[in-house]
């Protein structure tokens, strides 16, 4: 179990994305084998991200894919194993909902069935049926 030193949220980049490589590798979420520097574009690509530290030390994002009009895609938001159930996830949910509510775009996420209890609280119902491609190559 991690030390309870104050965990601190920002929308800032970091200045080196090596720490967000980590947490995707730590998370298995790297099938796509990106790079670092893949992963600071998808960052500065995205409408929104935020990042959750503990001391220097980069536990979580999230981040948003959209138009800044209509609606916003939450994804890849995600807090390293050893932090995981300190309530790190609900904060960096609560900020990515408060940007979309202050921009009045729709927030909209697509996750597994078994995910589905833990967005039901932040007011996500099950809408649509959702499907997606694997890319070639």
């Amino acid at each position: 179990m991690p030390e309870r030193a104050a965990i601190r949220y920002t929308d800032k980049h970091p200045d080196d994305f090596e720490g967000l490589f980590v947490l995707y590798e730590a998370l298995g979420w790297n099938s796509l084998e990106l790079t670092a520097k893949q992963l600071e574009a998808m960052c500065r690509q995205s409408w929104h991200v935020v990042y959750a530290y503990q001391n220097d030390r980069l536990i979580g994002t999230g981040r948003i894919v959209s138009d800044g009009v209509v609606t916003g895609v939450i994804c890849g938001l995600g807090v390293d194993p050893d932090y995981q159930n300190l309530r790190i996830g609900t904060g960096l949910m609560e900020r990515l909902l408060a940007k979309c509510d202050a921009h009045r775009v729709i927030a909209q996420l697509m996750c597994t069935e078994s995910l589905e209890a833990y967005y039901e609280p932040f007011g996500f119902r099950k809408f649509a049926i959702g499907m997606s491609r694997r890319r070639k190559g």
